[in-house]
């Protein structure tokens, strides 16, 4: 997806000059409350970079949070911000392609990775990898088909409910979808669709 992009992304924007800020990501937050079955479950936050997910949930006392992103840039900004705290987090670099997860997820939180994904055969590797690192559930945000074609200068896929739900379909049963309306920093609006999916027994 360019590492290179991202890291002069977070080296020259303050948090909030990115159209993805949010301060407190309450759909995000709402979600995770609404499928953990306790705060010792493993949850992983997939391009979470310099966002807020962490510490919110840092505040509601979960206790197995992972960050990842593309971006050391994101990390080391995370990792400032949140001080001694950030010990409490586990913190990975690596592009979502190249990610080798050693341990399984309960949750898994993806707002924003995977509408980057604009080759087939990326997409079909990042379900291949939630096959193998999703225990529980996945939790997806994506710009929908009423949402802008582009971001951050790279183009993106849209997607309608339809659509994600027949590709995750195979392993994953989706339990909720929605839209929603992200107001950005600088007071223009984006539209998502949040959905939410639960491993099948196999």
């Amino acid at each position: 997806m360019g590492k290179e992009h991202w890291e002069n992304i977070y080296a020259t924007k303050g948090m909030n000059e990115v159209s993805w800020f949010q301060k407190v990501p309450t759909t995000s937050l709402e979600l995770i409350n609404q499928v953990a079955l306790n705060k010792k479950d493993a949850i992983i936050d997939i391009g979470g970079g310099d966002g807020f997910l962490v510490d919110n949930l840092l505040v509601l006392g979960y206790t197995d949070i992972t960050v990842l992103d593309i971006s050391k840039n994101a990390i080391d900004r995370a990792k400032k911000r949140l001080g001694k705290l950030a010990e409490k987090v586990k913190w990975i670099v690596a592009d979502i392609n190249e990610f080798v997860p050693n341990k399984e997820y309960v949750i898994w939180h993806d707002r924003a990775v995977f509408h980057f994904l604009t080759e087939q055969q990326d997409k079909e590797n990042y379900r291949k990898l939630l096959n193998t690192a999703v225990s529980g559930y996945f939790i997806l945000a994506t710009f929908s088909d009423q949402g802008p074609n582009k971001c951050s200068g790279l183009e993106i896929c849209n997607y309608a409910k339809q659509d994600i739900q027949a590709f995750f379909s195979v392993s994953f049963r989706m339990i909720r979808s929605f839209k929603y309306n992200h107001l950005t920093p600088y007071g223009t609006y984006q539209n998502f669709i949040f959905s939410v999916f639960k491993r099948m027994n196999e």
